[in-house]
């Protein structure tokens, strides 16, 4: 089976696709096309999914740029292909440069790709509610702005992510948001007894549309669709002991 990306209209003229789990060399809990090498998957599995993307999108693997995402606001500049040492632990990349397709890995948290195509600037980010009440899409755009790109000429396509009716969460966890802001009550929906059921891509397209930019959420939920998504909701729900992650790639 060959490998399927997801693109969305918004980002159209620049390379791009949110990958789903169909085709890959990866096998049991991670069948499919795992490119997450921090998951306990065979090495030589993630190494040949990743490289069946990079062929995707016409670049070297050394050139298909992932970090060590730890739910931060961190974003890198990259201006060559390859990391030097370790991967940096951040969660967004952005890029003015040519041949160089950045990524963001995820299993229910959101991929985030941006692109500016006047000015030729192209992000990727990672946001889980975390990463996503702290800002990390804010200061994605303003990393792109400090590369020439402009927010009113910024596009964000937020891809397959668990969508509210999957994710269910206690009630300290809307207090968290509503001590931010107690306009953020809107992104919660009242579950069964005292548990609530959060909103992240609608969260995260009120903080892009507020900061003026343009932006749409593929409407994909991973929870629910296991045939095209991995998912850690869903695999802690069953107990299994990992999971695989799916890849957002765009590049110039």
């Amino acid at each position: 089976m060959s490998i399927s990306a997801l693109q969305s209209d918004l980002l159209g003229g620049v390379r791009h696709g949110f990958m789903t789990r169909l085709g890959g060399q990866s096998r049991g809990i991670y069948a499919g096309l795992n490119c997450g090498t921090g998951s306990a998957d065979a090495v030589a599995a993630t190494t040949t999914n990743r490289a069946l993307v990079a062929t995707h999108f016409d670049v070297d693997p050394a050139a298909l740029m992932s970090l060590h995402q730890i739910h931060s606001t961190e974003v890198i500049r990259i201006s060559r292909p390859g990391w030097p040492g370790d991967k940096p632990k951040a969660d967004a990349l952005v890029t003015a440069h040519p041949g160089i397709a950045i990524t963001a890995l995820s299993a229910d948290c959101a991929p985030l790709l941006f692109a500016d195509r006047v000015a030729g600037v192209v992000g990727a980010a990672h946001a889980g509610w975390r990463g996503a009440l702290d800002g990390v899409v804010l200061t994605t755009i303003a990393a792109m702005e400090d590369l020439g790109a402009r927010r009113a000429d910024i596009r964000v396509a937020i891809g397959p992510t668990i969508s509210q009716r999957a994710y269910e969460v206690g009630p300290e966890y809307m207090e968290t948001f509503l001590a931010e802001d107690v306009e953020h009550a809107r992104y919660f929906a009242q579950g069964q007894g005292d548990r609530m059921m959060f909103d992240l891509p609608g969260f995260l397209l009120g903080q892009l549309r507020d900061a003026g930019v343009q932006a749409e959420w593929t409407g994909h939920c991973t929870h629910s669709d296991e045939t095209r998504f991995y998912s850690y909701r869903r695999a802690t729900q069953r107990g299994e002991p990992d999971y695989g992650r799916q890849i957002a790639v765009i590049r110039l």
